[in-house]
């Protein structure tokens, strides 16, 4: 029974920005569980990349080129997932992007750029992906959040604001989409990672002795820590929890 809980065969799930970091670590994991697995993203090479690293694993997989901030693409990703699986049953909202400057240097363009990916490309894909899903009276939406978005910070620790605050809009629209989709029987929650080596943190690198000071946990985020929890939200036993932000970074949080 405890099994057939996480278990995700059969179900079919789209990762945008799947291709690298948090958001391959996450497809891979729901394809562990068993589920069908589209990536998407802008860098298509990337997504065919993780998709073959899926394949080996023995389960389906599909790459597929998408910019989240045009409707236009989102459209078309989800009409070849349902012609590829028939349906769709997990969204994660991984897509991300950011710009770091001190405050009163970060230009116009660099803000807009970050609040188009990390929050008009969450609304419009969780807009589009959950009429379908409202129709099926059935499904998950999962949006990647961040513990950044939930307080503040020193400049110099992370000067990132408009990255923070796009990751507090994510929170504010996971909560209040999950009200909304609720009676169609759609879960939306969210995940708020902490610190994790990746590409879009690499520029923290120098402060990295002071993060890890903050972390109770004594370390960053490795390649395993979001399985569980994506696989949870996923699945069968998330059944009863929406609007809910579930925090993964080690503890830091908890001391701030």
């Amino acid at each position: 029974m405890m099994h057939r809980l996480f278990d995700l065969t059969n179900k079919t799930a789209i990762v945008t920005g799947g291709g690298t970091g948090l958001g391959k670590q996450i497809a891979i994991g729901l394809a562990e569980a068993g589920a069908n697995v589209v990536i998407c993203s802008r860098k298509l090479e990337k997504c065919e990349e993780a998709c073959e690293e899926i394949r080996q694993l023995g389960a389906p997989s599909m790459a597929l080129a998408c910019d989240v901030t045009q409707a236009d693409d989102i459209k078309r990703v989800l009409q070849q997932t349902k012609e590829r699986f028939g349906a769709l049953d997990i969204l994660v909202n991984n897509s991300g992007t950011s710009w770091m400057a001190p405050f009163f240097d970060v230009p116009e363009d660099k803000w807009k750029k970050v609040m188009e990916v990390n929050v008009k490309g969450m609304f419009l894909f969780s807009q589009a992906a959950g009429k379908m899903m409202a129709e099926q009276q059935s499904g998950k939406i999962i949006n990647i959040a961040s513990i950044a978005g939930m307080y503040g910070q020193q400049a110099t620790l992370m000067d990132a604001w408009p990255y923070s605050t796009s990751k507090g809009a994510v929170i504010a629209l996971t909560k209040d989409l999950a009200a909304k989709l609720a009676p169609f029987h759609v879960q939306v929650n969210a995940i708020a990672p902490g610190f994790f080596p990746t590409k879009l943190t690499s520029a923290l690198q120098h402060v990295r002795d002071d993060l890890l000071a903050k972390t109770p946990s004594g370390r960053l985020g490795n390649a395993e820590d979001l399985k569980g929890a994506a696989i949870y939200l996923a699945s069968k036993a998330s059944d009863y929890v929406t609007g809910h932000i579930l925090v993964v970074d080690g503890g830091m949080s908890a001391t701030i």
